[in-house]
């Protein structure tokens, strides 16, 4: 079974969240990157042109009420 662009998209983008948490916890981050600058570089162009601020928010959304509960 192979992934929609928009599944990898989903996925791209948690991962990056999660990354982007990690290298803020360790103060690994340039100053003032957000975590959409961050997301933002590591999407494949090939990709991007499904890519909104709202998936984004969704993702986040999603992911931080599923590690509260």
């Amino acid at each position: 079974m192979s992934l929609s662009d928009r599944e990898k998209l989903i996925a791209i983008i948690s991962n990056g969240i999660a990354v982007f948490s990690l290298l803020q916890e360790r103060e690994e981050l340039p100053k003032n990157t957000t975590m959409y600058d961050f997301v933002l570089k590591v999407i494949p162009e090939e990709i991007k042109a499904g890519l909104s601020v709202e998936l984004i928010d969704g993702v986040f959304q999603y992911v931080t009420s599923a590690h509260s509960s």
